[in-house]
Parts: structure tokens; C-alpha cells; sequence
């Protein structure tokens, strides 16, 4: 593949990306959670080469990405609760698991029969969706379990060379991957925590119910995931010898922050920065330290990544 090309998040760069997609390209693209790698998602070879790019085990599925709600219902059977969830929250950074209708490729949906679908809120994600005029597949543009991308510059470290070009789209504001809530049913079951809060859908009169982790049934389940290079340690309240230590709240001598005020929101903009900062200071086989978070609002989210950072791997 020729060198990973660089495009600029105007209309000339968006023309260009959606050439590359359409013959079957893969392209970065921003949305307000993390950068997607994006590839036509009706396309076998192209969604081959998301996770052979990724290097992302196939049993693992993927979200697919549109640019309205009237393209969802050709591929996916929108329930009434997932009506209701996606008059309150779409666009913005909530998946639906929803039963699937056809049309996508099988590697997408991993053989279930049911598929993942989001409506990003970024400008720049939804102008290149409405430009393509299909679905697209974009998993987070890493190599599979690393840090997820909140930059271009992210996406190159991992990515240059693997795919065929990034849309700089700048930071991503929310910082954390869509909350995925699986909504086939009458009550909402969560399958992944993320820039979406439980409480904010609790708002709506709902109860969301806990997923029983019985099987992978939607991207972002396994349990080693987000991970740096060196070992990874939790709610630290006294770091050890030689450890990055990661603040929050009030924490004198912490190499970094996710938040001086104890914000969560802030937190979770700030985790991935915070993240690769920590394994650039922390190198190879180092060690990077977690100042306490409370799993509260986006707290939860924020935590559930660093479990999955800390995984054995």
C-alpha cells in the first residue's frame, strides 16, 4: 500500500476520500468519540482489510455508521424503544444494537443477527457519510486492543502505511467510544459504557439493564483492550518507584491529569491523550498508575477502560 495520505476536512479532501472508499479504500475519519477506520460496509473486501489493518480478531464485530436515520431502516429494524432512544440522542455518540435486515457484509455482524449502528454527530463524519451515501463500517482507527485514536497524529503512529488516508478533523471532543445499548427489546441493556450516561438515558423514564457477559455481541466486550505497552495499575493513591502516575482530582506530584477539577466529563475527553502521554513517558515495559475516578456519569465509561487497560494481555 503507498504511503497513508494526509486530507484536509473540506470538500476537495472529502471528494477524495469517498473516491478512495468507493473502489474499496479504508479512510480515518473524526467523529466526536475517537477516529472510526472507515470502509464501505456493503463490501467484503473492504471490511477484510478493516480488520487486517486493525489486525482485529473477526469474531469481533463492528459498528456501522450512517448519515441519517431513513438509511438505517434499510438495513436494520428500528424498534420502538430504539426510536425513542434515537429521538433523544441521535446524532451523537450512541450505538443501537438492532435486528438486522441484510444488505451489509457478513463480516460486519461477525454471522449475528443483529447489527451495531450509529449516527455520528461530527460535522466532518456526517458530511463524508452524506457524500458516500452508504453505510460505513469504522471501528476505532488503532491497531486491535492498543489506545484508541483522539487525534490524526494518533491514527498515523498506528495506522501509516496499513490504510490509505486520515481526514484531520482535529481533537474529538467527547474522547470515548459511543455507549452501545442493545435496544431488540423493551427495555435497554448495556453493552458497552461510553460518551453517552447511563443516567442520561435513565432520564428518559427507562431502566437500562446490565448485559450478562455471557457472549461478544457487540465491538469493545473484550476484556483486554485500550491497552499501552507497559503494565497498568488502578485507583493509586501513592505511586510506586519509577510509575507514571495519572491524576485525578487533587493529586500533588501526578505526571498528568484527566481532570484537576474532578470532573468525569473532562476525564473522559482527556483519557486517551492521557493515555499515550502516559505510555510515551512511562516506554516499553513501563508502568503507568491511575489516580481513583468515581463511577458516576461518564466516570463509569472512563472506568470500564482502564479495567481493560489493566487486563492480563
Amino acid at each position: 500500500m503507498p504511503e497513508t495520505r494526509l486530507l484536509a476536512p473540506d470538500a476537495p479532501g472529502l471528494t477524495e476520500a469517498c473516491a478512495l472508499l468507493r473502489a474499496g479504500g479504508l479512510v480515518s475519519m473524526p467523529t466526536e468519540t475517537v477516529y472510526g477506520l472507515a470502509g464501505d460496509a456493503t463490501n467484503d473486501r473492504a471490511v477484510a482489510g478493516i480488520f487486517e489493518a486493525k489486525g482485529r480478531p473477526r469474531f469481533n464485530p463492528l459498528i456501522a455508521h450512517f448519515a441519517d436515520r431513513s438509511r438505517v431502516e434499510d438495513f436494520a429494524v428500528l424498534t420502538p424503544l430504539a426510536r425513542r432512544l434515537a429521538d433523544a440522542f441521535w446524532p451523537g455518540p450512541m450505538t443501537l444494537v438492532l435486528p438486522l435486515k441484510g444488505g451489509l457484509s457478513p463480516l460486519v455482524t461477525a454471522g449475528l443477527e443483529t447489527v451495531a449502528v450509529r449516527l455520528p454527530a461530527h460535522p466532518v463524519a456526517r458530511a463524508l457519510l452524506a457524500e458516500f451515501g452508504g453505510p460505513l463500517a469504522a471501528p476505532s482507527a488503532n491497531p486491535s486492543g492498543r489506545i484508541s485514536p483522539v487525534t490524526a497524529a494518533h491514527v498515523l503512529d498506528g495506522l501509516s502505511g496499513r490504510i490509505d488516508a486520515v481526514i484531520d478533523g482535529g481533537a474529538c471532543a467527547v474522547g470515548l467510544e459511543s455507549t452501545i445499548l442493545d435496544a431488540t427489546g423493551e427495555v435497554p441493556v448495556l453493552l458497552r459504557a461510553g460518551g453517552l450516561s447511563v443516567e442520561a438515558v435513565e432520564a428518559l423514564g427507562l431502566t437500562v439493564a446490565a448485559h450478562d457477559g455471557s457472549k461478544i455481541t457487540a465491538p469493545g466486550q473484550l476484556a483486554s483492550h485500550y491497552a499501552p505497552r507497559g503494565r497498568v495499575r488502578l485507583d493509586v493513591t501513592a505511586p510506586e518507584p519509577g510509575e507514571v502516575w495519572v491524576g485525578f482530582g487533587p493529586c500533588p506530584g501526578a505526571a498528568l491529569t484527566l481532570s484537576e477539577a474532578g470532573d468525569t466529563t473532562e476525564a473522559a475527553a482527556r483519557l486517551f491523550h492521557a493515555l499515550h502521554e502516559a505510555d510515551a513517558l512511562a516506554g516499553p515495559g513501563g508502568r503507568i498508575a491511575f489516580a481513583p475516578v468515581p463511577e458516576t456519569g461518564l466516570g463509569r465509561a472512563v472506568k470500564d477502560r482502564l479495567r481493560r487497560a489493566a487486563a492480563p494481555r
